[in-house]
Protein backbone atom coordinates (compact mmCIF):
# COMPACT_ATOMS: atom_id res chain seq x y z
CA UNK A 1 0.00 0.00 0.00
CA UNK A 2 2.76 2.33 1.14
CA UNK A 3 4.33 2.43 -2.26
CA UNK A 4 1.17 3.00 -3.87
CA UNK A 5 0.08 6.92 -1.65
CA UNK A 6 0.40 9.63 -3.30
CA UNK A 7 -0.10 13.49 -2.02
CA UNK A 8 -1.64 16.11 -4.45
CA UNK A 9 -3.08 19.84 -3.40
CA UNK A 10 -7.10 19.65 -2.54
CA UNK A 11 -8.84 20.88 -5.88
CA UNK A 12 -11.58 23.77 -4.71
CA UNK A 13 -14.35 21.70 -5.55
CA UNK A 14 -13.27 19.36 -2.84
CA UNK A 15 -13.25 21.57 0.19
CA UNK A 16 -16.12 21.08 1.29
CA UNK A 17 -15.91 17.00 1.37
CA UNK A 18 -12.00 17.86 2.93
CA UNK A 19 -13.66 20.27 5.46
CA UNK A 20 -15.96 17.67 6.76
CA UNK A 21 -13.67 15.07 7.60
CA UNK A 22 -11.21 17.64 9.40
CA UNK A 23 -14.78 18.42 11.87
CA UNK A 24 -15.84 14.97 12.52
CA UNK A 25 -12.25 12.62 12.05
CA UNK A 26 -9.81 15.20 13.72
CA UNK A 27 -9.25 15.83 17.08
CA UNK A 28 -9.47 19.05 17.21
CA UNK A 29 -12.97 19.18 15.26
CA UNK A 30 -12.33 21.69 13.37
CA UNK A 31 -11.28 22.83 9.96
CA UNK A 32 -10.34 26.37 10.34
CA UNK A 33 -6.90 28.07 8.95
CA UNK A 34 -5.19 31.28 9.21
CA UNK A 35 -3.36 33.33 6.69
CA UNK A 36 -1.91 31.78 3.85
CA UNK A 37 -2.25 28.00 3.78
CA UNK A 38 -2.36 24.91 1.58
CA UNK A 39 -4.72 21.57 1.75
CA UNK A 40 -3.46 17.74 0.57
CA UNK A 41 -4.83 15.01 0.08
CA UNK A 42 -3.25 11.86 0.42
CA UNK A 43 -5.05 8.98 -2.05
CA UNK A 44 -4.30 5.21 -2.50
CA UNK A 45 -6.50 3.63 -5.20
CA UNK A 46 -8.72 6.30 -5.47
CA UNK A 47 -9.79 6.44 -1.44
CA UNK A 48 -8.62 9.84 0.39
CA UNK A 49 -6.62 8.09 3.49
CA UNK A 50 -4.90 11.20 4.84
CA UNK A 51 -5.70 14.96 4.87
CA UNK A 52 -3.16 17.70 5.84
CA UNK A 53 -3.40 21.28 5.81
CA UNK A 54 -0.82 24.17 5.84
CA UNK A 55 -1.10 27.41 7.49
CA UNK A 56 0.68 30.71 8.93
CA UNK A 57 2.92 30.09 11.38
CA UNK A 58 2.86 30.90 15.40
CA UNK A 59 3.56 34.52 15.56
CA UNK A 60 5.63 33.99 19.10
CA UNK A 61 7.29 30.76 19.91
CA UNK A 62 10.50 31.11 22.57
CA UNK A 63 12.02 28.20 21.71
CA UNK A 64 11.54 28.33 17.96
CA UNK A 65 12.83 31.96 17.98
CA UNK A 66 15.95 30.39 20.02
CA UNK A 67 16.48 27.42 17.38
CA UNK A 68 16.34 29.97 14.13
CA UNK A 69 18.50 32.69 16.49
CA UNK A 70 16.84 35.60 14.28
CA UNK A 71 15.94 39.28 15.69
CA UNK A 72 12.38 40.03 16.54
CA UNK A 73 12.42 42.92 13.60
CA UNK A 74 13.48 40.08 11.37
CA UNK A 75 11.05 37.57 13.08
CA UNK A 76 8.17 40.38 12.10
CA UNK A 77 9.01 40.44 8.31
CA UNK A 78 10.19 37.28 7.73
CA UNK A 79 7.45 35.12 9.33
CA UNK A 80 5.53 34.03 6.10
CA UNK A 81 8.65 32.41 5.36
CA UNK A 82 7.48 29.54 8.73
CA UNK A 83 4.81 27.51 8.05
CA UNK A 84 2.34 25.60 10.55
CA UNK A 85 1.23 22.32 9.70
CA UNK A 86 -1.82 23.01 11.51
CA UNK A 87 -3.96 19.87 10.75
CA UNK A 88 -2.41 16.14 10.09
CA UNK A 89 -5.38 13.29 10.13
CA UNK A 90 -4.78 9.90 8.94
CA UNK A 91 -7.71 8.59 8.35
CA UNK A 92 -9.39 5.81 11.30
CA UNK A 93 -9.77 3.53 8.62
CA UNK A 94 -6.21 3.33 7.39
CA UNK A 95 -4.16 3.10 10.08
CA UNK A 96 -1.47 1.49 8.46
CA UNK A 97 2.30 0.82 9.83
CA UNK A 98 4.77 4.22 8.65
CA UNK A 99 1.73 5.59 6.24
CA UNK A 100 1.74 8.88 8.59
CA UNK A 101 5.63 8.99 7.92
CA UNK A 102 4.95 7.90 4.20
CA UNK A 103 2.55 10.97 3.36
CA UNK A 104 4.54 13.45 5.51
CA UNK A 105 7.57 12.93 3.41
CA UNK A 106 5.68 12.90 0.11
CA UNK A 107 3.97 16.42 1.19
CA UNK A 108 7.34 17.93 2.09
CA UNK A 109 8.56 17.39 -1.22
CA UNK A 110 6.15 19.51 -3.12
CA UNK A 111 5.36 21.77 -0.05
CA UNK A 112 7.89 24.93 -0.58
CA UNK A 113 7.34 24.50 -4.50
CA UNK A 114 3.60 24.75 -4.39
CA UNK A 115 3.48 27.40 -1.95
CA UNK A 116 6.07 29.97 -4.18
CA UNK A 117 3.22 28.74 -7.04
CA UNK A 118 0.81 29.82 -4.75
CA UNK A 119 1.46 32.99 -3.03
CA UNK A 120 4.78 33.66 -4.75
CA UNK A 121 7.42 33.13 -2.12
CA UNK A 122 9.00 30.13 -0.62
CA UNK A 123 8.84 28.49 2.91
CA UNK A 124 11.99 27.71 4.36
CA UNK A 125 10.90 26.25 7.64
CA UNK A 126 8.06 24.38 9.06
CA UNK A 127 6.48 24.03 12.50
CA UNK A 128 4.11 21.63 14.09
CA UNK A 129 2.74 21.26 17.32
CA UNK A 130 1.68 17.57 19.06
CA UNK A 131 -0.97 17.05 21.70
CA UNK A 132 0.90 14.29 24.21
CA UNK A 133 -3.11 13.15 24.98
CA UNK A 134 -3.95 12.47 21.38
CA UNK A 135 -0.29 11.77 19.71
CA UNK A 136 3.54 10.66 20.32
CA UNK A 137 5.05 12.36 17.36
CA UNK A 138 6.61 9.70 15.95
CA UNK A 139 6.18 10.24 12.48
CA UNK A 140 7.76 13.94 12.65
CA UNK A 141 10.65 12.20 14.40
CA UNK A 142 11.36 9.42 11.75
CA UNK A 143 10.76 12.56 8.77
CA UNK A 144 13.63 14.45 10.25
CA UNK A 145 11.58 16.80 12.55
CA UNK A 146 13.69 17.83 15.58
CA UNK A 147 11.75 18.34 18.92
CA UNK A 148 12.37 21.61 20.54
CA UNK A 149 10.09 21.01 23.81
CA UNK A 150 6.87 21.96 25.14
CA UNK A 151 5.04 24.95 24.47
CA UNK A 152 4.12 27.13 27.61
CA UNK A 153 0.19 26.48 27.47
CA UNK A 154 -0.63 29.82 25.98
CA UNK A 155 -3.04 29.93 22.99
CA UNK A 156 -3.46 33.49 21.09
CA UNK A 157 -7.02 35.40 21.09
CA UNK A 158 -8.35 37.91 18.94
CA UNK A 159 -5.20 38.42 17.67
CA UNK A 160 -3.21 41.00 20.28
CA UNK A 161 -3.03 38.93 23.68
CA UNK A 162 -2.91 35.21 24.77
CA UNK A 163 -5.09 33.35 27.51
CA UNK A 164 -3.57 30.25 29.18
CA UNK A 165 -5.72 26.98 28.03
CA UNK A 166 -3.32 24.79 30.55
CA UNK A 167 -2.74 22.53 27.57
CA UNK A 168 1.55 22.26 26.49
CA UNK A 169 1.89 20.34 23.36
CA UNK A 170 5.36 19.51 22.17
CA UNK A 171 6.54 21.40 19.53
CA UNK A 172 8.25 20.14 16.27
CA UNK A 173 10.43 22.35 13.92
CA UNK A 174 12.20 21.13 10.36
CA UNK A 175 14.25 23.12 8.03
CA UNK A 176 12.47 22.54 4.12
CA UNK A 177 15.78 23.13 2.74
CA UNK A 178 19.31 23.07 4.07
CA UNK A 179 20.74 26.58 5.60
CA UNK A 180 17.04 27.82 5.88
CA UNK A 181 18.04 29.18 9.20
CA UNK A 182 21.11 31.04 8.23
CA UNK A 183 18.93 32.50 5.77
CA UNK A 184 16.05 33.92 8.29
CA UNK A 185 18.18 34.90 10.83
CA UNK A 186 21.08 36.83 8.28
CA UNK A 187 21.64 40.71 7.85
CA UNK A 188 19.80 40.13 4.40
CA UNK A 189 17.59 37.62 2.63
CA UNK A 190 18.41 36.38 -1.22
CA UNK A 191 16.73 38.01 -3.66
CA UNK A 192 14.17 35.66 -4.64
CA UNK A 193 12.74 36.14 -0.95
CA UNK A 194 13.24 40.12 -0.55
CA UNK A 195 9.39 40.45 -1.82
CA UNK A 196 8.39 38.94 1.55
CA UNK A 197 10.18 42.08 3.49
CA UNK A 198 8.65 44.43 0.72
CA UNK A 199 5.09 43.22 1.55
CA UNK A 200 5.55 43.48 5.35
CA UNK A 201 3.97 47.72 6.86
CA UNK A 202 6.83 49.44 7.99
CA UNK A 203 7.69 48.35 11.72
CA UNK A 204 9.04 50.70 14.57
CA UNK A 205 13.09 50.94 14.72
CA UNK A 206 13.32 52.53 18.10
CA UNK A 207 13.51 50.48 21.08
CA UNK A 208 11.89 51.85 24.57
CA UNK A 209 14.76 53.65 25.86
CA UNK A 210 14.92 55.40 22.50
CA UNK A 211 11.38 56.44 22.24
CA UNK A 212 11.44 57.56 25.54
CA UNK A 213 14.40 59.84 25.23
CA UNK A 214 12.82 61.28 21.96
CA UNK A 215 9.55 61.92 23.46
CA UNK A 216 11.49 64.49 25.75
CA UNK A 217 12.33 66.70 22.77
CA UNK A 218 8.61 66.96 22.05
CA UNK A 219 6.94 68.08 25.35
CA UNK A 220 7.31 71.32 24.73
CA UNK A 221 4.80 71.38 21.76
CA UNK A 222 1.66 73.77 22.44
CA UNK A 223 -1.24 71.49 22.97
CA UNK A 224 -4.23 72.91 20.83
CA UNK A 225 -6.92 70.56 22.91
CA UNK A 226 -8.72 70.82 26.15
CA UNK A 227 -9.50 68.55 28.70
CA UNK A 228 -8.70 65.10 29.35
CA UNK A 229 -6.86 63.99 25.73
CA UNK A 230 -5.51 59.72 25.71
CA UNK A 231 -2.55 61.03 23.69
CA UNK A 232 -0.46 63.53 24.49
CA UNK A 233 1.34 65.71 21.61
CA UNK A 234 4.43 64.47 22.08
CA UNK A 235 3.41 60.62 22.28
CA UNK A 236 1.46 61.40 18.97
CA UNK A 237 4.90 63.38 17.17
CA UNK A 238 7.06 61.00 18.39
CA UNK A 239 4.77 57.96 16.46
CA UNK A 240 4.53 60.58 13.53
CA UNK A 241 8.74 61.14 13.38
CA UNK A 242 9.18 57.32 13.57
CA UNK A 243 6.54 56.02 11.46
CA UNK A 244 8.48 58.57 8.31
CA UNK A 245 12.19 57.19 9.87
CA UNK A 246 10.54 53.95 8.79
CA UNK A 247 9.54 55.09 5.58
CA UNK A 248 5.38 55.65 6.23
CA UNK A 249 4.59 58.24 3.91
CA UNK A 250 0.98 57.79 3.12
CA UNK A 251 -1.11 59.94 5.50
CA UNK A 252 -3.01 59.16 8.58
CA UNK A 253 -4.92 55.86 7.83
CA UNK A 254 -1.04 54.31 7.72
CA UNK A 255 -0.04 56.15 10.72
CA UNK A 256 -2.68 54.57 13.03
CA UNK A 257 -1.48 51.26 10.91
CA UNK A 258 2.00 51.95 12.26
CA UNK A 259 0.76 52.52 15.17
CA UNK A 260 -1.13 49.64 15.95
CA UNK A 261 2.10 47.27 14.96
CA UNK A 262 3.74 48.24 17.76
CA UNK A 263 5.16 46.15 20.08
CA UNK A 264 4.25 45.78 23.99
CA UNK A 265 7.08 47.28 24.95
CA UNK A 266 6.70 50.25 22.77
CA UNK A 267 3.26 50.99 23.42
CA UNK A 268 4.20 51.13 27.33
CA UNK A 269 7.55 53.49 26.53
CA UNK A 270 5.17 56.29 24.82
CA UNK A 271 2.57 55.27 28.08
CA UNK A 272 -0.31 55.20 25.56
CA UNK A 273 -3.74 54.26 27.80
CA UNK A 274 -5.22 50.49 28.60
CA UNK A 275 -8.22 50.13 28.59
CA UNK A 276 -10.93 46.86 29.00
CA UNK A 277 -10.52 43.35 30.74
CA UNK A 278 -7.68 42.32 30.20
CA UNK A 279 -6.26 45.26 29.89
CA UNK A 280 -4.99 46.46 26.40
CA UNK A 281 -3.09 49.12 25.41
CA UNK A 282 -5.21 51.54 22.97
CA UNK A 283 -3.28 53.04 20.05
CA UNK A 284 -4.45 56.82 18.01
CA UNK A 285 -6.88 56.26 14.88
CA UNK A 286 -6.89 57.43 11.51
CA UNK A 287 -8.79 60.60 13.80
CA UNK A 288 -6.31 61.56 15.84
CA UNK A 289 -3.71 61.90 13.33
CA UNK A 290 -5.83 64.05 11.11
CA UNK A 291 -6.43 66.71 13.70
CA UNK A 292 -2.49 66.13 15.08
CA UNK A 293 -1.15 67.11 11.48
CA UNK A 294 -4.11 69.68 11.40
CA UNK A 295 -3.38 71.69 14.18
CA UNK A 296 0.28 71.62 14.96
CA UNK A 297 2.49 74.59 14.81
CA UNK A 298 4.84 73.76 12.09
CA UNK A 299 7.72 76.63 12.97
CA UNK A 300 7.71 74.60 17.42
CA UNK A 301 8.06 71.30 15.45
CA UNK A 302 10.89 72.37 12.87
CA UNK A 303 12.51 73.34 16.26
CA UNK A 304 11.98 70.50 18.39
CA UNK A 305 13.19 68.66 15.10
CA UNK A 306 16.24 69.67 15.08
CA UNK A 307 16.92 69.72 18.74
CA UNK A 308 16.67 66.19 18.83
CA UNK A 309 18.52 65.63 15.61
CA UNK A 310 21.40 67.71 17.27
CA UNK A 311 21.09 65.22 20.20
CA UNK A 312 21.21 62.19 17.76
CA UNK A 313 24.47 63.77 15.28
CA UNK A 314 25.94 65.99 17.19
CA UNK A 315 26.03 70.08 16.83
CA UNK A 316 25.74 71.18 13.06
CA UNK A 317 29.24 73.33 11.99
CA UNK A 318 27.85 75.38 9.36
CA UNK A 319 31.83 76.64 8.14
CA UNK A 320 32.65 75.19 4.94
CA UNK A 321 29.28 73.27 4.31
CA UNK A 322 27.44 73.12 1.28
CA UNK A 323 23.67 73.69 1.90
CA UNK A 324 20.84 72.53 -1.12
CA UNK A 325 17.53 74.37 -1.22
CA UNK A 326 15.04 72.54 -3.14
CA UNK A 327 10.98 72.92 -3.15
CA UNK A 328 8.46 69.43 -3.54
CA UNK A 329 5.26 68.72 -3.87
CA UNK A 330 4.35 66.54 -1.03
CA UNK A 331 3.03 63.03 -2.06
CA UNK A 332 -1.27 62.75 -1.54
CA UNK A 333 -0.96 66.23 0.28
CA UNK A 334 -3.96 67.82 -2.69
CA UNK A 335 -1.17 69.57 -4.07
CA UNK A 336 0.47 71.46 -1.22
CA UNK A 337 4.74 72.20 -2.07
CA UNK A 338 7.18 72.78 0.82
CA UNK A 339 10.69 74.01 0.30
CA UNK A 340 13.39 72.31 2.48
CA UNK A 341 17.28 73.19 3.42
CA UNK A 342 19.88 70.03 3.59
CA UNK A 343 22.85 69.58 4.37
CA UNK A 344 25.36 68.26 1.39
CA UNK A 345 28.14 67.20 3.90
CA UNK A 346 26.58 65.05 5.98
CA UNK A 347 22.35 64.73 4.71
CA UNK A 348 20.97 66.63 7.81
CA UNK A 349 18.00 68.31 7.17
CA UNK A 350 17.89 71.84 8.26
CA UNK A 351 14.47 73.31 8.23
CA UNK A 352 10.92 73.55 5.99
CA UNK A 353 8.73 76.02 4.91
CA UNK A 354 5.47 75.58 3.43
CA UNK A 355 5.10 77.32 0.29
CA UNK A 356 1.32 79.76 0.93
CA UNK A 357 -1.67 78.93 -1.12
CA UNK A 358 -1.44 81.06 -4.64
CA UNK A 359 2.23 81.81 -4.19
CA UNK A 360 5.65 80.18 -5.40
CA UNK A 361 8.81 78.75 -3.77
CA UNK A 362 10.53 82.05 -4.19
CA UNK A 363 9.33 83.79 -0.93
CA UNK A 364 9.17 80.28 0.98
CA UNK A 365 12.85 80.00 0.42
CA UNK A 366 13.69 83.31 1.60
CA UNK A 367 11.55 82.86 4.77
CA UNK A 368 13.58 79.59 5.35
CA UNK A 369 17.02 81.07 4.49
CA UNK A 370 16.17 83.81 7.22
CA UNK A 371 16.49 81.30 9.73
CA UNK A 372 19.51 79.04 9.06
CA UNK A 373 23.11 79.14 10.08
CA UNK A 374 24.77 79.63 7.04
CA UNK A 375 28.08 81.32 8.65
CA UNK A 376 30.90 80.13 6.32
CA UNK A 377 28.27 77.91 4.17
CA UNK A 378 27.79 77.55 0.43
CA UNK A 379 24.33 77.62 -0.60
CA UNK A 380 22.90 76.11 -3.89
CA UNK A 381 19.47 76.37 -5.66
CA UNK A 382 18.04 76.04 -8.93
CA UNK A 383 17.53 78.79 -11.76
CA UNK A 384 14.09 80.15 -9.89
CA UNK A 385 16.30 81.13 -6.75
CA UNK A 386 18.25 83.25 -8.67
CA UNK A 387 17.19 86.39 -6.98
CA UNK A 388 18.76 89.49 -6.00
CA UNK A 389 16.63 89.44 -2.44
CA UNK A 390 17.31 85.80 -1.72
CA UNK A 391 21.07 86.08 -2.44
CA UNK A 392 21.05 89.51 -0.47
CA UNK A 393 19.38 87.09 2.32
CA UNK A 394 22.32 84.38 2.40
CA UNK A 395 25.72 86.92 2.07
CA UNK A 396 24.39 89.95 4.24
CA UNK A 397 22.14 88.63 7.25
CA UNK A 398 23.44 84.71 7.45
CA UNK A 399 27.03 85.42 6.49
CA UNK A 400 27.06 82.26 3.84
CA UNK A 401 28.19 82.64 0.18
CA UNK A 402 26.20 81.31 -2.87
CA UNK A 403 25.80 79.28 -6.08
CA UNK A 404 22.92 80.16 -8.46
CA UNK A 405 22.19 78.80 -12.25
CA UNK A 406 20.63 81.22 -14.50
CA UNK A 407 18.82 79.96 -17.59
CA UNK A 408 18.08 81.68 -20.91
CA UNK A 409 14.79 82.94 -20.26
CA UNK A 410 16.25 85.08 -17.18
CA UNK A 411 17.44 87.45 -20.18
CA UNK A 412 18.54 90.53 -17.56
CA UNK A 413 20.73 88.06 -15.03
CA UNK A 414 22.04 86.06 -18.07
CA UNK A 415 23.24 89.28 -20.24
CA UNK A 416 25.10 90.39 -16.73
CA UNK A 417 26.40 87.62 -16.57
CA UNK A 418 28.30 87.06 -19.57
CA UNK A 419 29.37 90.38 -19.68
CA UNK A 420 31.14 89.48 -16.13
CA UNK A 421 32.28 86.37 -18.01
CA UNK A 422 33.87 88.53 -20.90
CA UNK A 423 35.16 91.04 -18.35
CA UNK A 424 36.99 88.04 -16.42
CA UNK A 425 38.19 86.14 -20.04
CA UNK A 426 40.51 90.14 -19.87
CA UNK A 427 41.90 90.03 -16.90
CA UNK A 428 43.18 86.46 -16.96
CA UNK A 429 45.48 84.84 -19.99
CA UNK A 430 44.84 81.91 -21.24
CA UNK A 431 47.80 80.30 -20.55
CA UNK A 432 48.02 80.99 -16.94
Amino acid sequence: MLAGVQVRLLAPDERPQFDHLMSTEHYLRSAELVGERLRYVAEYQGQWVALLSWSAAAYHLQHREAWIGWSRKQKQRRLPLAVNNSRFLIRPAFQVTNLASRVMKLCLQRLAPDWQAVYGHAVLVAESFVDLDQHLGTCYKVSGWTLLGQTQGYGRNRGDFYLAHDQPKDLWVRELREGARTILRGRNLPEALRGVERTHPPICHQEPAQLQQMQKFFNGLKDWRTGDCDYSVATLVTLVVCAMLAGVCLGQRDLAAFAADLTVGQMAALGLPRAGRPRRYRVPGETTFFRLLSHLDSRALERALLDWQNHVLGQRDPEGDRVAVDGKELLNSQGMEIVSAYSVRDGRWLGSEAVAEGSNEIPAAQELVRRLDLDGSLVTADAMHTQTETARIIVQDRGGDYLFTVKGNQKSIAANVQQLHQELLRDFSPSA
